[in-house]
């Protein structure tokens, strides 16, 4: 084992720092080469195999290159399930399993759920997985990003009905939904220079920016059409840019939703938003 932890700490010195080379090396041990919690951390003695040799040198080359551990293995894991993650699909972060965990916290578990953007199919599934008796539908511009969400929901044997919709160019029909939850591309164009490469060079730049010029562009376009795809005293639901919580606020308070409930993630950042159609 100490010759594998020496060889990818070799392979990625000047990449990353002490402390994400010690993480990366229990990841690629345990998970991409599947050597044993007991081992990896007793250091025992472990011999590859030629496979397992070249999986772990290109697991390097790509690390080296910044490319998320999450595409490297195929999968990320989120609110106790896993989920395939492609450079189609964001790869689902800790603080959307809160609003997720909101979002169930205040539910019946009987409700009809919409999710807006659904990338990997995370909010969705998980939601489909704690109310399995909701009904639940989620939209998505991309047909890539729906055919990884669909294979979520398969694996991990939830019902979600996936259908391609651009928000922006969609009219309300006679659709009725309980709850309504998105995570929008939220990040500004000229915030992507404090991004981190592995981020900004690997994932899907439609799911991650707005233009500077309207940074509540999706989530008015999802506030408006709220207003018709929501039933009487239906929930909406964002994560937001942790710069415009006010602003969201105003916004949905401009078209008259109530109950408007601003809440910050585990870091302490304007995370997540609640409004109520009246």
């Amino acid at each position: 084992m100490k010759a594998i932890a020496r060889q990818i700490s070799e392979g990625l010195s000047g990449c990353y720092t002490a402390g994400e080379v010690t993480a990366l090396t229990r990841i690629l041990a345990t998970e991409l080469l599947g050597v044993s919690q007991m081992t990896y951390f007793l250091k025992d003695y472990v011999i590859l195999t030629a496979e397992q040799e070249t999986l772990l040198e290109s697991a390097i080359e790509r690390l080296k290159k910044q490319e998320p551990i999450q595409y490297i293995l195929g999968y990320s894991d989120f609110c106790g399930l896993r989920f395939k993650v492609t450079p189609a699909t964001l790869i689902p972060r800790p603080e959307t399993s809160e609003l997720v965990e909101w979002i169930a916290s205040e539910a019946t578990g009987n409700e009809s759920i919409l999710d807006i953007g659904t990338g990997s199919g995370c909010i969705a599934v998980s939601l489909a997985h704690k109310m399995p008796q909701s009904n639940v539908t989620a939209w998505d511009i991309s047909t890539d990003a729906l055919a990884v969400a669909a294979e979520n929901s398969k694996a991990n044997d939830c019902t979600v009905a996936f259908e391609q919709v651009d928000i922006l160019a969609y009219e309300p029909t006679d659709k009725l939904f309980d709850i309504i939850v998105s995570n929008p591309p939220y990040i500004k164009e000229n915030e992507a220079e404090a991004m981190h490469a592995n981020v900004l060079d690997w994932e899907p730049h439609t799911a991650l920016f707005v233009p500077d010029s309207d940074p509540l562009l999706f989530y008015r376009a999802i506030a408006e059409k709220g207003l018709t795809l929501l039933k009487p005293g239906g929930r909406l639901y964002f994560e937001i840019n942790r710069a415009h919580g006010k602003d969201t606020m105003a916004m949905l308070q401009g078209l008259g939703y109530t109950d408007i409930e601003l809440r910050k993630d585990f870091a302490e950042n304007d995370r997540m938003i609640r409004a109520v159609k009246s």
